[in-house]
């Protein structure tokens, strides 16, 4: 089997098989008070006072105002907010090789879905100031799960002087019969959480789904538990966070909230999960929902629907959304990952990450000179396929035809992409939760550009991934040491085909 062919070919014509699938609406729809912020490699912290953004390094103003659509809330923040600044980079490690004569799913190769801090894994560590465990996915088409053990990261862009992680739990297939349909791009998140009530041990949570999930096989419950020895998993589930419409927003990422927020502000739900799908799919930014599932039986039973709590919702391109609520500078071509609620002292915040498109969007094919000049597949004429930087619609010589572009890159695009974190104010999410503000108000307060430190590399497929500054697909999932304050996060084909993970020390 040459899965890398096959993945490739998956992820390019789900991408839009048809062009009624592609998703509509616009391409950079912003709160009225905000202006776009160009990607460059440094801090910036937002000010919704002014119709610029500042690249320093200090929190937001306190009583700031957002204005969004004809909604006006104010925002008080306290001082207590981490800063870009405050993320320190530490450098990467290496993740092992496969192990000789070992099936295409038991490699890393073209992997970045899945990825959960177990503080409790590795017990003989080395001492090297890095001890628990990481649960990390492999192969996107299979998503098998190991736990490997943490080295101690280097900053070096020269793979040869990294670290390489230890298998601890090969990859094996935890998925006990549930999410077996999901074979078309999947989508996968994990997380670790200490026992809770009805439960006799520590549970890794999952939440599973695909591309495209249009039909009976594929519209299915999306989450799960099971136990930290791969080799018996026992796997429960699967269960709904709510109907089969919400599917696209909640069944990818999945990070810990903390449990003293989660008691005063969602009822103890301590599992926050989302998805970012291209196009608008599951909404125009992150989305984000609080669950419990201890809460709802132990364990609740199969095909149960989770009592859950949202804390962040775009508007969505599907077709019954006739608003238009995004995320700032949001981009059809936008690829928010996963996110972690990160905590130093009295400071938190919480981020999610991806790559982040600007410049102009369109849906086609990456630019043949490289340019970053529109390449629009033109034959599709029942949606707006290309958006100038300022989001109106391009000229209709910029979506005429484009000769020598490379069919199979076809998707959303950009003039350029940058990996980036974006960091959102708990409090407006606890002021979703209480009532007093919308899901879809939140907005960043601060932006972190982290280009300077990936290794972006050459892929396995600079057709799909493009090259340069449109490079796409660049980070996949993080996951977070809460007690220590180690940020983990993918970047993809970094090594190869395989990622790498970078590491960052939350001061």
């Amino acid at each position: 089997m040459d899965w890398k062919k096959l993945l490739g070919r998956a992820m390019i014509l789900a991408s839009c098989f048809l062009s009624t699938s592609c998703g509509g609406g616009g391409g950079g729809a912003t709160a009225t008070t905000t202006t776009s912020v160009e990607a460059t490699s440094t801090t910036t912290v937002i000010d919704t006072t002014t119709s610029g953004a500042s690249t320093t390094s200090t929190s937001a103003a306190v009583g700031t105002t957002t204005t969004i659509g004809s909604t006006t809330s104010t925002t008080l923040l306290s001082g207590e907010l981490l800063s870009p600044g405050d993320l320190i980079y530490l450098g990467a490690f290496r993740l092992p090789e496969r192990a000789p004569g070992a099936p295409d799913a038991q490699g890393w190769e073209w992997s970045g879905e899945g990825l959960a801090y177990n503080p409790d894994g590795d017990p003989s560590d080395s001492g090297d100031g890095y001890p628990g465990s990481l649960f990390a996915a492999g192969l996107q088409s299979d998503n098998y799960v190991a736990e490997i053990s943490i080295p101690a990261p280097v900053v070096s862009k020269n793979l040869d002087d990294l670290n390489v992680a230890g298998t601890l739990q090969g990859l094996t297939d935890i998925r006990s019969g549930y999410f077996e349909a999901f074979d078309e791009i999947p989508r996968m998140g994990m997380e670790v959480l200490p026992q809770q009530a009805g439960q006799s041990s520590a549970k890794l949570y999952l939440s599973w789904g695909q591309h495209f999930q249009d039909n009976a096989t594929t519209m299915i419950p999306s989450h799960a538990w099971c136990d930290l020895d791969l080799s018996k998993p026992n796997t429960m589930g699967s269960w709904w966070v709510g109907d089969a419409d919400m599917l696209y927003s909640v069944n990818a990422y999945m990070f810990a909230i903390p449990s003293d927020w989660a008691a005063a502000h969602v009822g103890g739900r301590m599992l926050g999960t989302g998805r970012f799908r291209d196009g608008g799919w599951s909404g125009k930014g992150p989305s984000l929902y609080a669950i419990g599932p201890w809460l709802d039986g132990a364990p609740p039973s199969a095909g149960a629907s989770l009592s859950y709590v949202p804390l962040l919702q775009y508007s969505n391109t599907r077709g019954d959304d006739t608003t238009d609520y995004t995320l700032t500078d949001y981009k059809h071509s936008d690829e928010w990952e996963g996110g972690a609620w990160l905590s130093s002292g009295s400071k938190s915040a919480v981020v999610f990450v991806g790559t982040k498109g600007s410049g102009y969007t369109w849906y086609g094919f990456f630019s043949p000179a490289g340019d970053g000049v529109p390449c629009v597949a033109d034959y599709i004429t029942d949606m707006v396929n290309c958006y100038n930087p300022d989001g109106t619609v391009c000229s209709a010589e910029l979506r005429g035809y484009c000769d020598g572009h490379s069919p199979e890159s076809r998707g959303w695009w950009n003039s350029r992409f940058d990996a980036q974190m974006i960091f959102y104010n708990p409090d407006d999410l606890a002021a979703v939760a209480a009532g007093t503000m919308q899901p879809y108000e939140p907005q960043p307060y601060a932006i972190l550009d982290i280009d300077e430190h990936l290794i972006l590399g050459p892929t396995d497929d600079p057709i799909l991934h493009g090259s340069g500054d449109q490079r796409r697909y660049r980070l996949g999932e993080p996951a977070y040491d809460r007690a220590r304050g180690f940020l983990y996060v993918l970047e993809r084909q970094a090594d190869g085909s395989k990622p790498v993970i970078h590491v960052w020390s939350v001061n």
